[in-house]
């Protein structure tokens, strides 16, 4: 299983949140930094089972209920595409707000 540790207090808004994770996953540069091409990229790069770790997003979840949210719908849509690919889901996501 890979491990991707994110630090939430680094994502300020969206835009933070968005460059962040097109460096950390290494998104194509036409990433169009909007939550359909988040699951795309996510869809398409992530192919072995990876552990997300955003640690404590207490701070995230005042600030920006909305992208804590999206992470966790998001991240569960682009398992529900995987199995409806038969393939494996491949996300796992670990928070605490």
């Amino acid at each position: 299983m890979k491990h991707i540790k994110i630090d939430s207090k680094e994502i300020k808004d969206w835009d933070s949140f968005h460059n962040i994770f097109a460096k950390t996953f290494e998104f194509p540069d036409y990433y169009g930094k909007n939550m359909d091409a988040w699951i795309d990229c996510m869809d398409e790069l992530v192919n072995e089972i990876t552990l997300l770790d955003l640690g404590d997003c207490s701070e995230l979840n005042i600030k920006c209920p909305d992208i804590v949210e999206a992470i966790l719908d998001c991240s569960a849509f682009v398992n529900y595409r995987k199995l409806e690919s038969k393939e494996t889901p491949v996300l796992l996501v670990s928070m605490f707000t």
